[in-house]
């Protein structure tokens, strides 16, 4: 792994169409809540929009110490001074490298144990896997994959590894013993009446599971 996960390894993903805010009060209500990684995937905005927005999501950031990334947008990351980006399944990790700096969290979608080595030797820091639950965010990706696949895929590639699709507080702990460094949220949290109780529960959810360690 080149560049470490954000602590703790909850990454919040924006859809401001699911939730009744906007997304600075989104994101400073995940932040408040206990979340350090924040990723932005707005696809309707216009590039300029995106920029800007995702300028003001890393100035609130910054006294969270908080990581933000945005979905897909190489151009816009690097013209917003972003931490990353996530790219979709077949992107490019190597030439958002080369764009952002060593330093930046380059992760990718995946949806199967091939898509996931795919990922893994083209260089990216991890990689979301999706859907494990029965989800309504994601469903044109199939059937969910399941606790035995995501232990699988876990043990057989040494990428991070976000579980994500129906995750929650509930499942968390499960996620984790299957080998999940980590976990990716949106729908619940963005449709939260509290979106900080919301990132809250998942926070201690996932400090109580306990983490599997860096592969």
């Amino acid at each position: 792994m080149t560049v470490a996960l954000p602590d703790p390894p909850l990454l919040i993903i924006t859809d401001r169409r699911q939730a009744a805010r906007g997304l600075i009060e989104i994101a400073s209500a995940t932040f408040e809540g206990g979340c350090r990684w924040l990723s932005m995937r707005e696809p309707d905005l216009r590039q300029k929009d995106r920029v800007a927005r995702l300028y003001n999501l890393i100035a609130i950031s910054a006294p969270y110490g908080a990581t933000v990334t945005v979905h897909r947008d190489v151009e816009a990351a690097s013209g917003a001074g972003a931490h990353g980006v996530h790219l979709q399944r077949g992107g490019d990790p190597a030439a958002a490298r080369r764009a952002l700096g060593p330093a930046a969290l380059i992760g990718v979608s995946a949806h199967s144990l091939a898509e996931v080595r795919e990922a893994e030797e083209a260089g990216a820091d991890y990689v979301t896997l999706s859907p494990i639950f029965p989800t309504e965010t994601k469903p044109g990706y199939g059937p969910a994959l399941g606790i035995d696949d995501l232990a699988y895929i876990t043990s057989t590639v040494k990428i991070p590894v976000l579980a994500l699709g129906g995750v929650d507080e509930a499942n968390i702990s499960d996620c984790v013993r299957a080998g999940a460094a980590g976990v990716a949220v949106m729908g619940s949290v963005m449709r939260a009446y509290d979106i900080q109780a919301a990132t809250d529960a998942l926070v201690r959810a996932l400090t109580a599971a306990g983490r599997p360690g860096d592969k």
